[in-house]
């Protein structure tokens, strides 16, 4: 991990009188897991939007591989692969067909790209050869599914919002595992954002801990296992005693 390749500085976004995201300043080193742990209303899948350039802010700056969202947002998605908590498809179409339109609309060759598809259905442990349509999917395999749909375009950076939302205890395992292991064999930066702790403290690097539309703390988890602490002692303080904000 060197070089930031995302910078948060003062980012604010209102809707009226309320405050969704309040003077977040944050950065994401390169080759990084960063988690973005905080409960439903904490300001998460906004911020992300702000990102990949799909909300304007009210103030302050995103910077994303060195450009800027507001500004270029086509250029950011070019090179961001979004993972959302619900996962639209094509149903009527077979996982390696709606791979495929990905691949298409990303102008990726189809000799090449038929070849990348098949190669990430495998990876994401779902069946290559299937006229199964993805209407049929289960809601893990849907997930699995958007994961190979992300990674086809070939991004520098995947941004997971909720991704193991309605995936047994087994389907999170192996999926938190996949994203390991992506991130140690591609080197992918990987923005993790999540309500479930376990999960946040399992596959990141660092945690960044929202409320409110607050960047509260930010977590080095080598630091905690140092100090044989753990990230649920520091989530409790801030929402069970009421911790003040550090940025």
């Amino acid at each position: 991990m060197s070089e930031p390749i995302i910078e948060l500085h003062e980012l604010t976004k209102k809707y009226g009188k309320f405050t969704a995201v309040d003077h977040i300043n944050l950065s994401v080193q390169k080759g990084e897991i960063f988690g973005i742990l905080g409960p439903n209303g904490a300001g998460k899948s906004t911020t992300i939007l702000m990102m990949l350039g799909l909300t304007d802010p009210t103030s302050g700056t995103v910077q994303v591989c060195g450009i800027n969202s507001t500004r270029n947002p086509i250029q950011v998605r070019e090179k961001v692969g979004y993972l959302p908590e619900d996962v639209g498809f094509y149903d009527d179409m077979t996982g390696i067909e709606n791979l495929l339109y990905t691949a298409r609309l990303n102008r990726i060759p189809e000799a090449d790209a038929r070849t990348k598809a098949k190669e990430l259905l495998e990876r994401v442990g779902l069946p290559v050869d299937t006229q199964k349509k993805a209407g049929k999917y289960s809601r893990g395999m849907r997930q699995r599914l958007g994961l190979a749909d992300v990674l086809i375009k070939q991004p520098e950076v995947i941004i997971l919002d909720e991704p193991t939302s309605g995936i047994d205890p087994a389907g999170v395992q192996e999926f938190m595992d996949l994203i390991r292991q992506l991130r140690e064999e591609n080197g992918l930066t990987v923005l993790f954002s999540s309500h479930h702790l376990d999960q946040v403290q399992k596959v990141c690097d660092r945690v960044g801990l929202f409320s409110n539309g607050q960047l509260l703390a930010l977590i080095d988890m080598a630091e905690l296992k140092d100090k044989k602490q753990e990230l649920s002692d520091i989530y409790n303080h801030y929402f069970e005693e009421g911790g003040e904000r550090h940025e």
